[in-house]
């Protein structure tokens, strides 16, 4: 009777890495440092999963707070409501803030272990996106359509909500205190 075998993700789909000692780098062609490619793919798991993490509490953030918004919108509440829900939103920003600094510097740290790779596959993307020569070309239209084809992180979008829900929470602040 044979042994069951298991096999990693990448066996089973036909994806077999080399070994990382004979992986040529794109630099000068030398061989890269051994399990090289190996660090390389798990800083970009860790990244990955850094991101999954920013989902999840981007989704819990902003279920909490949209049904604080709704509760203040049909309930008269006393004013520390509203306060609790500024302090709320005030600390889903700063862990969106935490969540960016480490993100950055984790994809730092995985563009810098490209230069030694034969493919630049996050810093050719990244590199594409951030162009110059298309944002060059959305100035010039000066259309509502062309600045908004622009190419926008998403840190850019997600650091506005917490201020959305500020700006509600005092709102209603002001209001039951007048």
């Amino acid at each position: 009777m044979l042994a069951a075998t298991r096999l990693t993700e990448s066996e089973r789909i036909g994806v077999v890495s080399e070994p990382a000692d004979q992986i040529a780098g794109a630099v000068n062609g030398d061989a890269l440092p051994a399990h090289y490619f190996d660090q390389y793919k798990l800083a970009v798991e860790m990244a990955d999963q850094l991101s999954a993490r920013r989902g999840m509490a981007n989704t819990f953030f902003l279920t909490v707070n949209t049904g604080l918004a709704a509760l203040l919108g049909g309930q008269d509440l006393r004013w520390y409501v509203p306060a609790a829900g500024i302090v709320f939103a005030g600390a889903w920003w700063a862990l969106l803030k935490s969540y960016r600094d480490l993100s950055a510097a984790k994809w730092d740290v995985i563009t810098d272990m490209e230069k030694l790779l034969p493919v630049r596959v996050f810093g050719d993307e990244w590199q594409r996106l951030t162009s110059s020569r298309r944002t060059e070309d959305a100035r010039r239209r000066q259309s509502v359509r062309a600045r908004f084809a622009k190419y926008r992180e998403l840190g850019q979008v997600e650091r506005a909500v917490p201020w959305v829900f500020i700006a509600i929470y005092s709102a209603e602040l002001v209001r039951q205190l007048t």
